[in-house]
């Protein structure tokens, strides 16, 4: 497997270190290199999966100055992840920097956008084309405006600094290593422990790379000054940061203060003292995460989540000073022990100059600060981000913007197979998820309106399409561009635009789908390329010819009636997305929604390539998860019966089709593969099997044969972490799972409390373990009681135990004729019901729950 890895220059305060830098550096473009292919599965015969960098933090000093009570976990016995020594997201001892490049330009009178400073040295690139995405049309109408835009790098250029890079670093390791034998590091003693986490690790971040080398996102920030000693009466000056970090919106106070300061003292100091500023940001106590850990952080609102890992770094950082205060003070008295010098929320400092090292309020957010001018600047930085997740953007006013006008005056759409499978009135929240789907040319236009807003619609659809699960939007996405680069525009293939001038209106060649912002409205080109027929297409429609589209991409009439003229369900789910909105559940909520939508497709798409062509590459492992080894067996999306299956997959199969032509499509296979390398389990489908529990009617035995399955394969702490990324808060969490308390056979509930008590002890699920519903807390002790009482008797825990787990205090009476004779009743408490039996068979009484559903349902 070839890699390319990103070269990052070392960059420092002094121009001799930044020509020496830019001797080495690679050409940057707005747009995607033409040697980049469209296609990104293949290259030279091998998968390209690049390399993400590290990302660093320069300064060990600057600490979160925000209290907070430091929280210390109690040992329970259950899953605990082994004593490892934990790694920052973002190493104290790099050489990489935070941000890379300062830029400014100005507009000039009789050059137009002009570039004026670079600091620490000039970019590579077009200077001309950076300062007119610096200077967006309109500007001088508005007095601030803000614009993102990306800097790609070039390829051919990239590839050949990679080998020399490459034999550099083979050198120093060499070098590092023949050092270090004759001087141990502080933290030696845990390097070999950490080898094995290192190194996977290290491949889980070679796997997500992506399709090329990473992006430099760029933020800048415009102002206008009316000035009337100045020609045409004002003066118009923009200051942008170029970063690798996706979370670029951090910067924006920073970029407000250095900018109205550049405008009193317009000298490369002013730039040199932001740069130094905001490279002495200190992320070193940011734990780094697992991709599971990442999955479960970001689908949780819980603000304790993960709070263990920070303050483990913090008291491995307490570790590492002591022991480096007791080398070079030998003679010192010693220090406390780390456990107890860790900080209180009223607490002073640390022993003498030490900083407080404090664990955050909310574990989402990373709380440090910079000093800018004297002034400390509190920074938020996200804990965990996922794909295609770039600045600060928002889906509910995205879903607002567009959803409002289509919900009082509806306005058919042009028919596509890929865009409207729900016909002409589809919503346009639904076209435009499937027009960046199935790779169509979008473009955001916001004639009159500041960049910053098409910028901003542009980021949240792309999040939107990916619900942080696919990737390939924001490579060939462009938050803002101008009338000038229309021709580069057009030979990226599948864009997304953002636009403030009104001519792209006209020219519907240009694209597929125009969202205009200002009026909330979308239109479909009438210049849009038809959808060819495919095999896939054909082989289902005699496959199943009753639920076939026709070729308008709407679904047939027999899915019509059957699913009351929703055969995709995305009216139901925009209803519910647009009633949650109304309900003020929050950002977090909608993007959870959208995730779990965009899962369900790739799950939707998987069916249909095994369905169609016997066989997908969209879900690896079928065959270890057909096996059987736990006594279970299946795989992929679960439906009740086959013709609400056939049904779903004709109401998708044109989009599906549009899909697996696409740079996300096969991106998507690439993390699939990556992520099967680094699953603890494969020998069982997970989310077939919680599926199976929550939608489907089972029998004892089926469902008996899942909760053993569930609780033999569920042991350690990722194996834990595994199952916790199928059962989400949104998606009831271990409801489901607790059900296997009220199972009839014993040996169930007995494997449904051990696994329940995994749960408790692990440092994530027990925070799942606090959202259960006190029903089923009770029901779980009451099964602990009664597998207590058998072991004193010495009963195996078979014997004896009431069919639910209740004991004599239960609220539930049961009436008895006569032995012999049983009276049957349907038990309902809260919206469970039962159908119980007690009866006598000679030797003892015995309550058996024949059946187990939900009233719901």
């Amino acid at each position: 497997m070839t890699s390319v890895l990103s070269y990052r220059p070392s960059t420092s305060g002094t121009t001799g270190s930044a020509n020496t830098v830019l001797n080495r550096q690679t050409s940057l473009s707005s747009f995607p290199s033409t040697r980049t292919p469209s296609n990104p599965s293949i290259r030279n015969g091998t998968s390209t999966i690049p390399r993400l960098p590290h990302r660093e933090s320069v300064s060990s000093s600057q600490t979160s100055s925000t209290p907070s009570s430091t929280k210390q976990t109690p040992k329970r016995n259950g899953v605990t992840r082994p004593a490892r020594k934990l790694r920052s997201q973002y190493p104290a001892d790099t050489t990489e920097k935070h941000v890379e490049y300062i830029l400014v330009a100005s507009f000039h009178v009789d050059r137009g956008p002009i570039m004026e400073h670079q600091y620490p040295g000039a970019i590579s690139g077009d200077e001309n084309m950076l300062a007119e995405l610096m200077l967006p049309d309109q500007v001088h109408n508005r007095k601030e405006d803000w614009t993102i835009f990306f800097l790609h790098k070039d390829t051919s250029e990239e590839e050949e600094a990679t080998e020399g890079d490459g034999a550099e670093k083979e050198a120093a390791t060499e070098d590092d290593a023949e050092g270090a034998d004759g001087e141990q590091s502080i933290t030696d003693v845990d390097s070999d422990a950490n080898t094995a986490e290192a190194g996977g690790e290290e491949e889980e971040e070679d796997a997500e790379g992506g399709e090329g080398p990473p992006l430099i996102y760029v933020l800048n920030l415009v102002n206008t000054k009316h000035d009337a000693s100045a020609k045409r009466g004002a003066v118009v000056k923009a200051m942008a940061i170029c970063t690798r970090h996706p979370f670029l919106h951090i910067y924006k106070p920073l970029l407000l203060l250095a900018l109205e300061e550049y405008f009193k003292s317009p000298f490369p100091e002013t730039l040199e003292h932001l740069y130094n500023a905001v490279n002495s940001m200190d992320l070193s106590l940011m734990p780094r995460l697992s991709m599971l850990e990442r999955h479960i952080l970001l689908a949780s609102d819980t603000k304790d989540l993960f709070v263990e890992k920070f303050d483990h770094m913090i008291q491995q950082r307490l570790a590492e000073e002591a022991k480096h205060d007791a080398i070079s003070s030998p003679d010192s008295p010693s220090k406390p022990s780390p456990s107890k010098s860790l900080p209180s929320k009223s607490s002073p400092d640390l022993v003498g100059h030490r900083p407080r090292y404090i664990v955050p309020r909310d574990t989402h957010e990373f709380e440090s600060k910079v000093v800018y001018n004297q002034i400390p600047v509190p920074i938020k930085v996200p804990t965990g981000i996922s794909p295609e997740t770039v600045g600060d953007f928002s889906l509910i006013r995205l879903i607002q913007t567009f959803s409002a006008p289509h919900t009082s005056t509806p306005q058919p759409f042009a028919l596509h197979p890929h865009l409207t499978p729900s016909g002409a009135y589809t919503h346009p929240i639904i076209v435009l998820v499937n027009a960046l789907l199935t790779q169509k040319r979008v473009i955001f236009l916001g004639h009159n309106r500041p960049s910053g807003e098409v910028a901003e619609a542009v980021l949240a659809a792309c999040a939107l399409a990916s619900g942080g699960v696919l990737r390939g939007f924001t490579r060939h996405a462009f938050p803002y561009t101008d009338l000038t680069k229309i021709d580069d525009l057009l030979n990226v293939p599948g864009f997304i635009a953002g636009v403030t001038n009104p001519t792209f209106a006209n020219h519907p060649e240009w694209w597929d789908l125009l969202c205009d912002v200002p009026t909330g409205r979308m239109k479909i080109s009438s210049r849009i390329e038809n959808a060819g027929i495919t095999d896939g297409l054909v082989y289902f429609q005699q496959q199943n010819p009753l639920y076939a589209p026709n070729a308008n991409g709407v679904g047939s009439t027999a899915s019509a009636l059957a699913s009351n003229g929703d055969p995709t369900g995305d009216t139901a789910f925009i209803e519910d997305t647009v009633r949650s909105i109304s309900s003020r559940h929050g950002e977090s909520a909608i993007r959870s929604k959208w995730r779990d939508y965009i899962i369900k497709f790739t799950r939707i798409a998987a069916a249909f390539e095994e369905s169609v062509y016997g066989a997908s590459a969209l879900y690896i492992g079928a065959s270890e998860a057909d096996a059987g080894a736990h006594g279970v067996r299946g795989h992929g999306y679960v439906w009740p019966d086959d013709g609400t299956k056939a049904r779903e997959l004709g109401a998708n199969v044109w989009r599906i089709e549009g899909w697996r032509n696409t740079r996300s499509y096969y991106v998507f296979i690439q993390d699939l593969a990556a992520m099967w390398e680094r699953r603890p389990i494969r020998s069982l489908d997970l989310a077939h099997q919680h599926d199976r529990l929550r939608s489907l009617k089972l029998s004892h035995d089926e469902s008996a044969a899942i909760y053993l399955a569930l609780s033999a394969s569920v042991k350690t702490y990722d194996e834990v972490c595994q199952l916790l990324c199928v059962t989400p808060e949104s998606n009831a969490g271990l409801f489901y799972i607790s059900l296997g308390l009220f199972h009839p056979g014993a040996r169930v509930r007995v494997a449904t409390v051990e696994l329940l008590e995994r749960m408790m002890g692990h440092e994530v699920g027990r925070h799942f373990w606090a959202q259960l519903g006190r029903f089923a807390k009770l029901a779980f002790f009451r099964a602990k009681r009664e597998i207590m009482k058998s072991s004193e008797s010495g009963n195996s825990p078979v014997e004896n135990m009431a069919g639910l787990g209740l004991d004599a205090r239960s609220p539930l009476k049961i009436y008895i004729l006569s032995p012999g004779n049983k009276e049957e009743r349907l038990y309902s408490w809260m919206k469970w019901s039962a159908m119980l039996s007690f009866q006598s068979d000679g030797s003892g009484w015995h309550l058996e729950a024949r059946e187990i559903r939900s009233a719901a349902r």
